[in-house]
């Protein structure tokens, strides 16, 4: 066994991550035949707290795949791979029938027919939903439900995923009784995001960039980091840190309206779809209004909206604990750190350049998102790729090759210093001089051991932060989420993704041909 185990396990497949990629992966892996061991470091996911719902094309609609791809591939600024949206919009409504099946419910308008509801960047109502705004929460329940007879393992920190010439032969994990080995020729990453970059997010703690770093160290590349989706409204109070409540688009879906603290709109004149427009488009809005203004926050304003509490109750409860009545108030609210865009790179069946190894959900990129995620197209990737990457994962699950020793000693700089640093130079606005600031802060930092599974997710957020800044430097333009105020248009020879390596001194980005130096 690698050097500082004590123990050791065997099986086919290994999920990190119990959202809703790693249980559908978990579940398809295990239905076909498999052993399955899903490792999860803390209770919580980010699965739980998504609040809008699933997009997805219903049969005997007015809806159609083509729309619904159409929608996508425009939030995703020109870099959406097509036949990736094609293919997993087109699975939808199976993915969707497949967690029915296993106990989903959603809300109706009469028996037997979804409600739906429309979200930025959205043609037509396609968006279902569950308990008003509780649609993660019910996903959840339904997957836990499902996959209760699974072997899930909570507070199991994944230190390194090892590999050989023949590919993955099996994890380092750290759990109450110290570091173990986890033997496995097959393992899926579905470790969510990456939103602790950062002071404020709508993720919970365990969004660290874990599957992102595991993927680097294991030489796999990521693609389209840069493009870091900032919700446009989460929730404004005093000292707003760490994991912050989301006021879903949906609250605008259904006709609440964005204004600054004079009562003016913030999109009026900024996109023809206005407050429903893409989420870069509005946060953006929003980020530049506040700097004008000097504001600290905006306004939404949801009081013509009939029955609030009762169509968005968990949203109702996250302003009563702030002191806030949606019905009578206008609900304070800044862009957050809320969906990483990009991730490792794979194919839309989940696989990576190393056998073996799998990613789905936030994790990945498929090349489902582009520049740009549209709203509610998360879960409905999630459980689509999840599912296929499970059945993928169970075909080569009889590889095994164990190497390597793991890596133990990494560069960490201190978590709130680097959140301060990542808030205040590559937020929802970024300039090249903020970059290179960035970019030399974090070079500042030291390797250390990775002792604790507090080690293991600052080592990862600063390997994240590095591939970030990286991509975010190189790309010498304004395109989906990602805004350079030094660059504010789009420069056609970035229509292309660009990937990233580490390298000794941080990270390193590959240029495409044609892409100016």
């Amino acid at each position: 066994m690698p050097a500082g185990t004590t123990w050791s396990a065997d099986a086919d497949v290994v999920v990190v991550g119990a959202g809703v990629a790693g249980l559908a992966a978990a579940l398809a892996a295990h239905r076909s035949g498999r052993t399955v061991v899903v490792l999860s470091k803390i209770g919580s996911t980010a699965t739980y707290f998504a609040q809008g719902g699933i997009a997805v094309v219903l049969p005997d609609t007015d809806d159609s795949v083509e729309a619904h791809v159409r929608d996508t591939l425009a939030a995703g600024a020109g870099l959406c791979d097509a036949d990736v949206v094609r293919s997993i919009v087109s699975d939808g409504y199976r993915a969707v029938r497949d967690l029915v099946a296993d106990g989903a419910r959603f809300d109706e308008t009469r028996s037997g027919q979804w409600a739906l509801t429309r979200e930025g960047g959205h043609s037509t109502r396609r968006i279902i939903h569950a308990g008003g705004d509780a649609t993660g929460a019910e996903v959840q329940r339904a997957l836990d439900h499902a996959a209760v007879t699974l072997d899930i393992r909570r507070s199991h920190v994944v230190y390194d995923v090892l590999t050989g010439p023949g590919g993955v032969g099996g994890v380092i994990v750290g759990n109450g009784d110290g570091l173990g080995l986890i033997r496995t020729g097959a393992v899926v990453l579905a470790t969510g995001g990456l939103g602790h970059l950062y002071s404020a997010t709508t993720n919970p703690d365990g969004s660290t960039g874990d599957g992102i770093a595991l993927a680097l160290r294991a030489g796999v590349p990521v693609a389209d980091i840069e493009f870091i989706q900032f919700h446009p409204t989460m929730l404004h109070t005093p000292q707003s840190t760490g994991c912050r409540p989301l006021i879903s688009e949906a609250v605008r879906g259904e006709g609440a309206i964005l204004v600054d603290a004079r009562g003016d709109s913030v999109t009026g004149g900024v996109h023809p779809m206005g407050d429903l427009a893409p989420r870069d488009v509005v946060a953006g809005a929003i980020a530049r209004r506040l700097r004008e203004t000097g504001d600290r926050c905006v306004y939404l304003d949801a009081r013509t909206i009939d029955d609030f509490a009762g169509r968005f109750p968990t949203i109702t409860a996250a302003c009563a604990a702030a002191g806030i009545d949606p019905t009578v108030q206008r609900i304070p609210v800044v862009p957050g750190a809320h969906y990483s865009c990009g991730g490792v790179v794979t194919d839309a069946y989940g696989q990576t350049a190393v056998p073996g190894l799998f990613a789905a959900g936030e994790v990945a990129r498929t090349g489902m998102h582009g520049a740009n995620r549209l709203a509610s197209n998360s879960l409905l990737e999630g459980l689509v790729v999840g599912r296929r990457a499970g059945e993928a994962a169970a075909q080569v699950a009889d590889r095994s090759a164990i190497a390597g020793e793991g890596h133990r000693a990494q560069p960490r700089l201190d978590r709130r210093r680097l959140q301060a640093a990542m808030t205040r130079w590559a937020s929802v606005l970024r300039d090249g001089d903020g970059l290179r600031m960035l970019d030399a802060e974090l070079r500042s930092c030291a390797e250390a051991p990775t002792s604790t599974p507090r080690d293991v997710e600052d080592a990862a957020l600063t390997l994240t932060a590095q591939a970030v800044v990286a991509a975010a430097s190189a790309r010498t333009e304004s395109r989906g989420c990602h805004a350079r105020s030094d660059w504010p248009d789009p420069d056609p020879a970035f229509a292309v993704s660009l990937s990233v390596r580490p390298d000794a001194d941080g990270c390193e980005v590959a240029l495409p041909s044609g892409v100016p130096c």
